[in-house]
């Protein structure tokens, strides 16, 4: 055969020997590489591939002995992109993914620890969201928006595909129609189930109108599926998009709000609240966040995409003063409600971008001492890495979802003076390509000298 040029569709046998970014094995033939979904490392097997210009991409036809793995589910991969990988592979695929993104995009040669994995692997959202389709509710195929039908997620917990299969039921009995995306008619759009840590839950049916027929059977039947269950809410979304959640919400029966606990703090949950979904790591994550941030109790501390409050307010308890900016104006109400029912005095919320906030507290003459930032996937805009910067923090403690975009974000943080000091990857979604990271940034000092944050 061509050795530069392999033909379409040809098997070959390879072994996988790294992971790329969304999990996929990497393996290489003569030279180029080739992408394989499913493979793990160290294993062989015989590949179809398909040929690009550039790289070469299969999906394994026959292994060989490999290393363990777990069992593959019926509708493998789906959203659980790493579930063929025994657990402590997974970990170590994550490693390498946050190190590799932090060298080759930010430019630091850093010693990272192992990921910081989850007690358990399984049953550990606390949020689920099921698309609804005609005779289907479940889960998106992958790349597409076809609704597959799945009974239970090893990911959700077991009251959510409870309170799933009731409203499936209840929709089949009284033929309440789906949703339909193309023709943009029907009603059900999506089932939502939250649940907090003591067991109880919220469902909410997201619609196409301002109510559903049968509403009283509709609260039946969720009862009778789910002895925790807490309330159940109706939310209108009649926007022709892919947004979930709805414009207003109407309480069908119960309450419209759960509480949890997360790092001995209680925070109130209604529907659109934004809450991190595996509280357990969510624990660990934020107590290396606090960790890093070096707090003696003299420090102002600024949280940047503080959201509801959740990190700034885990901080307040050891720091003089913390500012929390939010761009969302609920979010910021209830970041001020939860500092209130915590009984946290030295917290104040601005509902800021981090432009804004900066030019807000420099008025009142505050300095922050660190600057905690938790963005979205997208990472920080340019202008917030020089915001931050021109504040002159002692540290910055980064939160990010991202491993890409926190090596981008390192690396403008360099350019202005701050340089990656520590870095450590929390398991927040097991069995799923995503990992999130928190690492600190300090002025002046390179990454070969010793530094220890305080306790």
């Amino acid at each position: 055969m061509d050795k530069t040029r392999p033909r379409e569709g040809q098997l070959c046998r390879l072994t996988i020997d790294g992971y790329d970014s969304g999990g996929a094995g990497v393996a290489r033939l003569d030279g180029q590489v080739v992408f394989v979904q499913g493979g793990i490392r160290g294993e062989e097997c015989m590949v179809p591939h398909h040929v690009g210009r550039t790289v070469l991409w299969g999906r394994y036809r026959r292994c060989y002995p490999s290393p363990p793995a777990s069992p593959r589910l019926p509708h493998f991969p789906g959203g659980c992109q790493l579930r063929h990988m025994s657990y402590a592979e997974e970990l170590e695929a994550k490693r390498i993914k946050v190190s590799d993104a932090l060298r080759r995009l930010g430019g630091a040669e850093i010693d990272l620890p192992p990921v910081l994995g989850a007690a358990s692997p399984e049953r550990y959202r606390n949020k689920a969201q099921f698309p609804v389709a005609k005779g289907a509710i479940g889960f998106y195929r992958a790349r597409s928006h076809e609704v597959i039908d799945v009974a239970d997620c090893l990911l959700q917990s077991e009251a959510a595909g409870r309170l799933r299969t009731a409203v499936k039921d209840w929709m089949a009995r009284y033929a309440v129609p789906a949703y339909d995306e193309r023709a943009k008619t029907g009603l059900v759009r999506h089932v939502y189930v939250r649940t907090n840590r003591a067991g109880r839950s919220l469902c909410c049916l997201l619609v196409n109108g301002r109510g559903v027929p049968r509403e009283a059977e509709l609260v039946r039947a969720l009862r009778d599926a789910e002895p925790g269950l807490a309330g159940v809410v109706l939310g209108v979304n009649q926007k022709h998009n892919n947004v979930i959640l709805g414009d207003s919400y109407r309480t069908l029966w119960g309450e419209d709000a759960l509480t949890d606990t997360l790092c001995g703090l209680t925070f109130r949950l209604s529907v659109p609240s934004f809450y991190q979904v595996n509280p357990n790591q969510t624990e660990v994550l934020y107590g290396k966040a606090v960790e890093l941030a070096g707090l003696t109790g003299a420090e102002t501390v600024l949280d940047l995409y503080c959201g509801i409050g959740t990190i700034g307010l885990a901080m307040a308890r050891r720091a003089r003063a913390v500012w929390g900016a939010e761009v969302v104006p609920e979010a910021v109400d209830d970041a001020v409600a939860n500092a209130a029912r915590n009984g946290i005095t030295n917290a104040r919320f601005l509902c800021a971008d981090a432009g804004e906030a900066a030019r807000r507290l420099a008025a009142e003459g505050v300095r922050p001492d660190v600057i905690c930032v938790d963005p979205p996937r997208k990472g920080l805009a340019g202008d917030v890495v020089d915001t931050i910067a021109d504040m002159a923090p002692d540290r910055v403690v980064y939160v990010s979802c991202d491993p890409a975009t926190l090596g981008r974000d390192v690396k403008r943080f360099a350019g202005r003076g701050y340089v990656l000091r520590q870095a450590q990857a929390v398991d927040m979604f097991p069995r799923t390509q995503h990992v999130e990271t928190v690492a600190l940034l300090t002025r002046g000092q390179s990454a070969g000298d010793d530094y220890q944050a305080e306790d």
